[in-house]
């Protein structure tokens, strides 16, 4: 089972209950050292502010949630914005920035054209991250988004990208978006060295909704453990955050037992 200490509450989470300020007191407390946030709740409590909570509470950053969506404004804006989330990860120690592509611009059919235009949007900020340190991590989602959230897909064709883009990329590996694939532990030992980031829930059986259904670890169908497994004999060694969009279940429930459930969990089925 992987050890305690490798533990990250990514905060959406909790996001319902608890603003940034409120997870990193609740990460101290539960004893949990690792914490993953999300851009907009960093924007609300200010970067620099968040930097000191973050350090004082003694706590580090596994990756900061999100950069990318290059196909959801102009590619000029989109890469202005993520040279600013390569800044703010860069200011408050995270160890990357997680990336989500974006899925087909408004009114397209052309996913070629799309796939383009993200390497395009990732080799423009590449230089960026490198001078910053700050890796960048795509996160392959689920086939089922490709139309309006990733048309990264699947984990071969991330590390076709980092391939294409060199240095200074890798994958974040999000066990909800990978599981069903055949290919994935084949491509989990070619991600030598290059996974970045390492996501966990479980899919429930009767998902009634992709975005917001996902399952605490051990609730689900999900083999985590032997995921894990794979991907530290890849060489990873680093956090795994625990990521749950769950609005008909651990949304509703009270942060702190969240919190207290997550631990056992990990213990447990990670």
């Amino acid at each position: 089972m992987a050890e305690l200490a490798r533990l990250s509450l990514n905060t959406a989470t909790v996001r319902l209950r608890w603003d940034l300020p409120a997870c990193i007191e609740g990460c101290a407390r539960h004893g949990i050292g690792w914490i993953g946030p999300w851009r907009d709740a960093l924007a609300d409590y200010g970067v620099a502010r968040a930097a000191r909570h973050l350090r004082d509470a003694g706590l580090s950053v596994s990756g900061l949630c999100r950069g990318g969506w290059w196909t959801a404004r102009t590619l000029a804006e989109a890469i202005d914005d993520n040279r600013r989330a390569i800044d703010e990860a860069a200011a408050i120690g995270a160890r990357c920035l997680v990336i989500v592509n974006g899925g087909l611009p408004e009114g397209s059919r052309d996913l070629a054209a799309a796939r383009a235009l993200c390497l395009e949007g990732l080799a423009a900020v590449l230089p960026h991250a490198r001078a910053a340190g700050v890796p960048l991590a795509l996160e392959p989602l689920h086939p089922m988004t490709c139309a309006d959230r990733s048309v990264l897909a699947t984990t071969a064709q991330a590390l076709d990208w980092c391939d294409a883009l060199g240095p200074g990329i890798g994958l974040a590996l999000d066990v909800y978006h990978v599981w069903w694939d055949p290919a994935l532990p084949a491509e989990i030992a070619r991600a030598r060295g290059r996974i970045l980031g390492f996501h966990v829930c479980d899919w429930l059986r009767e998902t009634r909704d992709l975005l917001t259904d996902r399952g605490m670890m051990g609730d689900g169908v999900i083999d985590i453990a032997a995921l894990r497994a794979a991907v530290d004999a890849a060489g990873y060694a680093g956090p795994i955050e625990v990521e749950i969009f769950s609005s008909r279940d651990w949304w509703t429930r009270d942060p702190d037992e969240v919190l207290d459930v997550m631990k056992q969990r990990f213990e447990r089925c990670v």
